[in-house]
């Protein structure tokens, strides 16, 4: 049990340290002090960013969509990579088809649906639905607080007609708020399996049998109709007492909009919300 705490701890500590943009990026982008929301300034390319530092196995690089612009075609794009930003000469202008032609990258198109890749011989799994409120997404052996992952449209005057969409996780992949996160997972064969993960829910392996002897980075490209994006730092550990109280408020309301007739303080209204 002390070996385990020890190991959630560093690894929160990683993710802390991690959860920002790499100073090397593409030349349209532009980052914020902090380092942690990356906008696409001009055109619809060259928007190329990478994770600060490599991940570790089983860590989750995500990002939430911030803003959309209208009359481009495509979406973000995400993935991992085995080439260290520093060690790039020029940026590419793409991670599709430049990055992933320069080897050892693996970048996805996000869509309004993602498909995840079968085992050689075996048949795609279909996708199930979980509801949002079981506190944990289980891949492979990794075990991720769920509520961080989810993406939610924000309570307004017509958002009870968005409930259902709210309760079953499936606010559109490219819409904003719509929260992507990457992550590898090891297998026995010494090889990775990249896994893409869409507001909470698992799209299954993307890619098969990445190389682990060098480090990987992840890969975001604020490609066309996505102009920005901000990463969301991920906790790993147990839920704490008031985000379950959360998703057992949420789990039983009617619709978000019922929360404001709750006896509680604005400020968990407002928790409760997910603003």
């Amino acid at each position: 049990r002390g070996q385990l705490k020890i190991a959630v701890a560093a690894m929160a500590a990683r993710c802390r340290l991690a959860a920002r943009f790499h100073r090397v990026h593409g030349a349209n982008v532009r980052l914020d002090a902090s380092r942690t929301r990356a906008t696409r300034v001009e055109s619809f390319a060259n928007g190329l960013c990478f994770s600060q530092e490599p991940l570790a196995p089983g860590q989750i690089f995500l990002v939430e969509i911030e803003e959309k612009e209208l009359g481009w075609c495509g979406h973000l794009r995400v993935g991992l990579t085995a080439h260290d930003p520093q060690s790039l000469e020029v940026v590419p202008e793409y991670s599709l088809p430049d990055l992933v032609n320069m080897g050892d990258t693996w970048v996805f198109a996000i869509t309004r649906s993602h498909n995840r890749v079968a085992a050689e011989g075996e048949e795609a799994p279909a996708r199930a639905g979980v509801p949002h409120w079981e506190p944990f997404l289980l891949i492979e052996q990794v075990r991720i607080p769920r509520d961080a992952l989810v993406g939610r449209s924000r309570p307004g005057r017509y958002s009870h007609v968005l409930d259902d969409l709210y309760k079953m996780n499936v606010l559109p992949a490219t819409a904003r708020r719509s929260r992507i996160g990457v992550l590898y997972a090891p297998q026995p064969d010494g090889t990775a399996d990249m896994h893409i993960v869409i507001n909470g829910e698992d799209m299954g392996p993307s890619a098969r049998h990445l190389p682990t002897a060098r480090p990987l980075y992840a890969v975001v490209d604020v490609f066309a109709s996505t102009k920005s994006v901000r990463v969301i730092p991920v906790e790993y550990g147990f839920p704490s007492l008031q985000t379950l109280c959360r998703l057992v408020i949420q789990k039983h309301i009617v619709h978000r909009l019922a929360i404001d007739g709750l006896d509680l303080p604005p400020p968990l209204k407002s928790f409760c919300k997910h603003e």
